[in-house]
This record gives C-alpha cells, sequence and structure tokens, in this order.
C-alpha cells in the first residue's frame, strides 16, 4: 500500500511521518552490502533509510546547515559496530535510532552514543521505519540529561532505555524549545573520560576484534576500552576494513605507486601530477615524477589542501606534509596550525607547526625509520567533517 500522509496523521497528529520513495529503497540496499553479516548489512539498511528520510527534511524545515557526524564516509565504520546515526545542528547534536518493531513501549539507545564522550547528544529520536509502508515515523524524543536521569541501563546488550510514555512524543517541542530556550539543560553531567590505549594493544584489540566471527565486538571487551577504540576514528577505519577482509587501504607507499586505495577515496583523498616547485625536491628524479596525494578539506567555508610527498624518494622515509589554500594566491591565515602525531596520538618533537602571520603555505617535514608507522594529521581551526585518519609510512 503507497503511503499516504493524511492517512497516517489520523492515527497520530503528534508524530513525525516522512515517506522513503520505493526508488530510494532499492538504490539505498545496494548501498547497504559491504557489511561482515545480513543482520550488520539490515541495520545499516535502517540507518541510511532512516537518515535519507530525516536529513533532507531537517534541512528543508529547521536547520539547513545540518550535517552527518562525524561524517558520511566513516558511516560504515560506525554502523558495522553500532546502531544509530547522528547529526550535527550547530550546536546541538541529536541521534536517530531506528527500528522495526510495531512495539512502541520503550527507546533503547547504545551506550557509546551515550558515554563516548566525543560523541554524546543532545536528543535521542526514536525512529520507526515501516517499509510495508514506505515511511518512516519519529514517534518520540528524549534529551541526554533525561536518558540518563529517567532511563535505566541494561547491561546485556548496553543499552540506556526509557519507557515509550517519558519521551515526548511531539518533535515540534524540540525545536521550539531550542529556541526559547537555548540554553536548556539538555546534556547531563560531564561524560567520564575513557582510557588511553597503548598501540599495542589497540593492535591485539584490532585484531582479535576484527575478525568477523567474533559477531558481537563491541560487547567482547570491557566498555571503557571498546569505547577509547571506537572514539579513534583511524582505528575504528581499521576495524571496518578488517572486518570486511580489507587490509593495508592506508598505505602512503601503496597510494604513490598504484594509486589512492577505494576506501580513502571516500575520505577525499586522491593523487595529482608532481610539479616541480613542491617538497624542495627539484634535484631528485624519482621525487619529481611520483604523484603527490592530495586531500581536500574545509575550513570556515574555505577549502585547504593538505599534500603528503618523500621530500627526496621513498627509500630515504623523509616526508613532507604541506598545507596551503586551494584558491590560487590566497593565503594561510594567522593562527592556523598543522599537527602530526603518532597513531596512539602522542607528540614529539618538531610535530607541529603554527602561521605567526599570513603565510602561503605550512609544512612539516619529518623522518622516519626502517618499521612502518602511523602518524595523524591535525589542523586547527578543526576542519569541516573531521575525522581522524591514520596514515602508514
Amino acid at each position: 500500500m503507497m503511503f499516504n500522509p493524511g492517512t497516517v496523521n489520523l492515527i497520530n497528529s503528534t508524530h513525525l511521518w516522512l515517506e522513503i520513495p520505493e526508488a530510494e529503497q532499492t538504490k539505498l540496499w545496494q548501498q547497504s552490502q559491504a557489511f561482515s553479516t545480513s543482520n550488520r548489512r539490515w541495520i545499516a539498511y535502517l540507518n541510511r533509510l532512516s537518515l535519507n528520510a530525516f536529513l533532507p527534511w531537517l534541512r528543508s524545515e529547521h536547520t539547513p546547515n545540518a550535517a552527518v557526524f562525524p561524517n558520511i564516509a566513516a558511516l560504515p565504520s560506525v554502523w558495522e559496530v553500532v546502531d544509530g546515526v547522528a547529526i550535527s545542528l550547530e550546536e546541538k547534536r541529536l541521534v536517530l535510532i531506528p527500528s522495526e518493531a510495531a512495539d512502541l513501549s520503550e527507546l533503547r539507545v547504545p551506550q557509546e552514543w551515550v558515554d563516548i564522550p566525543t560523541w554524546t547528544a543532545d536528543y535521542y529520536l526514536a525512529v520507526q521505519v515501516n517499509l510495508e509502508e514506505s515511511c518512516i515515523r519519529i514517534w518520540g524524543y528524549t534529551t541526554h540529561t533525561l536518558l540518563k536521569s529517567m532511563g535505566s541501563y541494561d547491561a546485556s546488550d548496553r543499552a540506556y532505555c526509557l519507557d515509550g510514555e517519558d519521551l515526548i512524543s511531539n518533535l515540534n517541542i524540540l525545536w521550539m524549545a531550542s529556541q526559547l530556550c537555548p540554553q536548556e539543560a539538555t546534556h547531563a553531567e560531564e561524560t567520564v573520560p575513557l582510557p588511553e590505549l597503548a598501540l599495542a594493544q589497540a593492535h591485539n584489540l584490532l585484531q582479535r576484534l576484527g575478525n568477523p566471527e567474533v559477531i558481537l565486538p563491541r560487547l567482547a571487551v570491557p566498555f571503557s576500552i571498546w569505547g577509547a577504540l571506537l572514539e579513534h576514528g583511524g582505528w575504528r577505519q581499521r576495524l571496518y576494513e578488517q572486518r570486511q577482509g580489507q587490509q593495508q587501504q592506508w598505505s602512503i607507499n601503496q597510494w604513490l605507486q598504484t594509486g589512492v586505495s577505494d576506501f580513502a577515496q571516500k575520505f577525499g583523498w586522491a593523487s595529482i601530477e608532481s610539479q616541480s616547485n613542491f617538497a624542495l625536491a627539484r634535484s631528485s628524479q624519482q621525487a619529481s615524477t611520483l604523484p603527490i596525494l592530495v586531500r581536500k578539506v574545509s575550513i570556515a567555508g574555505q577549502q585547504y589542501k593538505l599534500r603528503v610527498q618523500p621530500k627526496t624518494n621513498i627509500e630515504d622515509r623523509v616526508w613532507r606534509i604541506e598545507l596551503h589554500n586551494a584558491s590560487k594566491g590566497e593565503m594561510i591565515p594567522s593562527g592556523f596550525k598543522l599537527r602530526l602525531l603518532t597513531e596512539d596520538l602522542q607528540p614529539f618533537d618538531g610535530n607541529q607547526v603554527q602561521a605567526k602571520n599570513a603565510v602561503d603555505r605550512l609544512y612539516i617535514e619529518v623522518a622516519l625509520g626502517d618499521l612502518q608507522e602511523g602518524l595523524v594529521w591535525e589542523i586547527e581551526p578543526t576542519p569541516e567533517n573531521f575525522e581522524r585518519e591514520i596514515l602508514l609510512f
């Protein structure tokens, strides 16, 4: 039966009903195949349906700049292990929690969206996905504050649960409250910081949990350890790739020799032909013939490019990471910082450079040892939709 807004609104006029075009269902199902199990494919599908129905409505009706958190490319690494999809609303964040269940007796929110400090949201929306009627139904929401104070914690599947009767059924109240009371306490007390994982510990976890035979990796280790692993975007992406049977998708050497991997291209990485004035390597024939690796980043609406290239040749293992404005003739503003960290987010000598005045480029040169090393780049101010990446040198 075709979706009829007039009919369903008679059932409950306070709920928000949004249509899912049938053609959209087919396309989104095709986009939801790259997961380790049939269950995770279905979970990803329900999340995509909810996101694609809700986000256009949200941008049209309330928040034109609403954006997926952490970014579109990172969503598969989330859905491989956790249900839900987050959307940033300028200063606030909401999480859609989709379900096919006809029973609306409670909302169950995975602990990751509540207790990982950088993942926590202000609002949690209960979404019923009705494939037969080709629609989704937002049947209630709650805040982080109410979920923590009124909800219960179910340790069996690490979820915070709130009775359906305690949800606010009319989504309009959320928008009214955010406009009339922008300082409303939607977030409970500060979340407990997660421990720092040693590099060897993280690698052991990735080796163990990256096995797709571990059906529920989120329940296989203590939450504090799991949360710390998941919060690191580079480690979470590697976990996802390993569970798909993919290895070494972020090797700079391989990118230079055989092209940027499909995974990395989704995050914005590409290669361009070398230019003789880059990397101060005009005297090196090999360096000048290698492509330059480039990633576009957006900061405060302005486009920049992050570049990676060996200073001389790959074998010398001296690398230059450079940031410059994507617009010809434009400068990098004073105060910008370019920073490199080790894979486990530790600083090292010479790992940061700052523009004291407007400059045409910022760069760091780093000499590495014989063993493969992972580096994480950061820029201040933080780029839009930033997610940590581990580049393997």
